[in-house]
């Protein structure tokens, strides 16, 4: 029987004035060792989330706390069958987790970390305000139970929608959570800036939640949504039953592929009626390609995402 495949999201805020030229020694370790995925590097830090066997990733994680400033780099792991991406990139960024907001740095200025074993009593309280800080389309697929939807479709949209909701004088305490912590870093940083005072964020975000917090005692409700192709997890970390279309990104369940707009790898219910014909054309073309590498056994083009064309 064939080891599991180890995923692994890692994110660190520190300065790396030097990242340009980190990119092609990264690159070269993770090609190195047969780990596959993306990693981001700007002047602020790096993160990503990646997979490889076991010893791949060991390897890539001790060629990262090889460098002093990233020794405590953060990551957390979880398993699947196949390999969950297709491709090795390392991308340069201005932002690690794009907020926008100039000035914005975890390293100066941070909420209050709290661990996953104390999450469940904090949100319990009910003069805590939880705000779930990912986009719509990951609230729409699970999130913890009372928490607020801010209805983003980017990251970017998270300043204006804290200043048209809430007051710095009037929302006392704040928690906030995200899929692996690094959105949680910037979101709690910047309310901390606009004069929240209390403002507390889940430490490893809802993955280190399902590692650690026994699912018996999970105040989550549904799946959650991750950026590789296992689309979602369930609490004890085994892969969701969604696909993703390859058109839009959107996790589509179900009730959505029996769907008389749903079309693998063209269009789903969430976008069929925003497609222009050429993309709905480019589409069917990835499609085909697709599908005629799977019958070749050959790799996998990347799914097509119309977005890009904006």
């Amino acid at each position: 029987m064939s080891q599991p495949i180890v995923v692994a999201a890692l994110y660190k805020f520190v300065t790396l004035e030097d990242y340009v030229e980190l990119r092609e020694p990264l690159l070269k370790a993770m090609l190195d060792n047969g780990v596959k995925g993306t990693l981001l590097l700007a002047n602020e830090g790096i993160n990503g989330t990646v997979s490889a066997t076991r010893e791949g990733i060991d390897a890539l994680l001790a060629w990262l706390r090889a460098d002093p400033r990233l020794v405590d780099v953060d990551h957390k792991e979880s398993y699947c069958d196949e390999q969950p991406f297709y491709r090795t990139k390392v991308k340069l960024k201005k932002e690690i987790v794009t907020l926008g907001v100039p000035g914005v740095d975890p390293n100066k200025a941070v909420g209050t970390y709290v661990e996953p074993k104390d999450w469940n009593a904090l949100i319990s309280d009910p003069e805590v305000l939880l705000i779930d800080t990912r986009n719509d389309y990951e609230v729409a697929i699970g999130t913890f139970k009372g928490a607020v939807d801010p209805k983003t479709e980017t990251f970017r949209e998270f300043p204006d929608y804290i200043k048209a909701n809430f007051d710095p004088s009037k929302h006392k305490k704040v928690a906030m959570f995200c899929t692996g912590g690094i959105r949680c870093e910037k979101a709690s940083s910047y309310m901390l800036g606009e004069g929240f005072e209390a403002v507390y964020h889940l430490k490893g975000g809802v993955l280190k939640y399902f590692e650690e917090v026994p699912q018996e005692e999970s105040l989550w409700d549904g799946d959650c949504f991750v950026f590789d192709n296992r689309v979602t997890v369930r609490h004890d970390l085994s892969e969701g039953e969604y696909d993703q279309c390859h058109a839009c990104r959107h996790p589509v369940d179900a009730k959505d592929r029996e769907s008389e707009h749903y079309s693998p790898g063209v269009s789903c219910p969430h976008c069929w009626d925003t497609l222009s014909e050429k993309t709905r054309r480019s589409a069917m073309d990835r499609q085909k390609q697709i599908e005629l590498a799977k019958a070749r056994n050959q790799p996998h083009p990347i799914g097509y995402n119309y977005k890009a064309e904006a």
